[in-house]
């Protein structure tokens, strides 16, 4: 595989993925509300656009409603963008999610992005999970998840590594070990499923995507040869993004479309370059005449490098309680509380170190330099940072500093990813 590393130094644009992390010892309510007033200040500080994930039944996250979220942020800026990161095609039905970012596009046209992710997909079964093909399939799978999942991580990426490698700067992690046959891990899954009322069956992927484009230029035909419209999606001034955590289907549906892809390296920092590589490798010009990737990082910004350490600590205890699966991302725990890295052992070290061994903790110039570097090795045109903090205060300082330590968020100007190619 050829990796796709630039030699460019362009400060790109920043943006921002928003959980609306619930502080352990606050509520979900108390997380919305600061998730709508740190947009204000997020859009007073430059930064191009906020997403905001699709999650359920999270004590520790309160990004359920991407749409929700993202209307009333709109309201209350003026120039960021709003969006979603990803709006899960197994809980949300393509025209249902177009239809509700196409009524925020038609109040706040040119400023609202529909990030769709492919369909949440269960652990295998013991069972399967012993028996060849079907477990490499399950794994391919399960790799696609876009931003979030309730098992984000594993040894599920497609073309994952084994072992770490060093690519022209950027250190990219083995994929963690695989926990997705965890028989409590399955069941919890399959009750939360039932609890959330997941009915439909997600069509082929692209097919999907393609309904979304159609019904937006007013050309969508059924099956049968049956014309619709929907009014709040024809003429939408929205953009349709992809969101991918490895090389396979939405990383080449992306490309094969034409469409702005979001690839997951705060995720699943052991597959990013493959994602990317998938993506250019399928581009065909369609929405867009070239290809545009947003790259996702986990930043935390300092004063100095031994605060942003402090601030750090609890990160891998709220990464393990995601991928360890009893209840899902636990709500985010204080300093004091967290466990040292030095006392955890060894198999929970294993399965959290991918994330905490990339994650961007530092002060403004460390953090701005390993930034620019993943920007160099990946290709990025624009970065997409999350940072998770126990007191809010904090988080808020570190996308200022990151602000004016890159030179304003916005200085550059990034492309209209709206645009269309001729003839298309």
């Amino acid at each position: 595989m050829t990796e796709p590393t630039t030699d460019r130094t362009t400060r790109v644009p920043l943006s921002v993925l928003d959980l609306a992390l619930v502080a352990d010892g606050s509520t979900g309510v108390e997380a919305i509300q600061r998730a709508v007033a740190l947009a204000t200040d997020l859009d007073a500080l430059g930064y191009h656009r906020v997403w905001y994930a699709e999650h359920h039944l999270a004590p520790g996250v309160a990004s359920a409603s991407p749409a929700v979220l993202a209307a009333a942020v709109a309201a209350r800026t003026s120039r960021i963008r709003v969006g979603s990161g990803a709006v899960l095609l197994s809980t949300t039905s393509p025209l249902i999610a177009a239809e509700q970012f196409g009524t925020i596009a038609a109040l706040h046209p040119g400023r609202v992005d529909l990030g769709l992710g492919r369909s949440f997909t269960v652990p295998p079964s013991a069972a399967a999970a012993t028996g060849g093909d079907e477990r490499r399939n399950s794994r391919a799978k399960a790799a696609e998840n876009p931003i979030r999942s309730t098992f984000d991580g594993g040894r599920a990426a497609a073309g994952a590594g084994d072992v770490p490698r060093l690519v022209d700067g950027l250190y990219v992690p083995p994929a963690p070990p695989n926990g997705f046959n965890d028989p409590a891990l399955r069941e919890r899954i399959l009750a939360q499923q039932e609890v959330i009322g997941v009915q439909r069956q997600p069509a082929d992927f692209r097919e999907e995507v393609e309904l979304v484009l159609d019904v937006r230029r007013g050309t969508y035909r059924d099956r049968n040869g049956g014309a619709y419209t929907s009014p709040p999606v024809e003429g939408a001034q929205f953009d349709l993004w992809l969101l991918a955590s490895s090389g396979g289907e939405s990383a080449r549906v992306a490309g094969e479309l034409g469409l702005p892809l979001a690839a997951n390296f705060h995720v699943s920092p052991a597959t990013v370059l493959d994602t990317v590589a998938a993506y250019r490798e399928a581009f065909r010009p369609g929405v867009l005449e070239e290809p545009y990737v947003i790259v996702s990082a986990d930043v935390l910004v300092a004063q100095t490098l031994e605060r942003a350490r402090v601030l750090a600590e609890p990160f891998a205890d709220w990464v393990l309680s995601i991928r360890r699966g009893e209840r899902g991302a636990i709500a985010y725990p204080s300093p004091s509380a967290a466990t040292a890295w030095t006392d955890r052992p060894d198999s929970e070290r294993a399965l959290v170190a991918d994330r905490v061994d990339t994650r961007i903790v530092g002060d403004p110039e460390t953090v701005v330099e390993r930034l620019e570097t993943l920007v160099r090795v990946t290709g990025a045109d624009e970065l997409l940072v999350t940072t998770a903090t126990h007191d809010p205060a904090e988080t808020r300082r570190s996308f200022e500093l990151l602000a004016h330590a890159w030179g304003g968020a916005d200085r550059a100007s990034a492309p209209d990813t709206g645009r269309v190619a001729s003839g298309v």
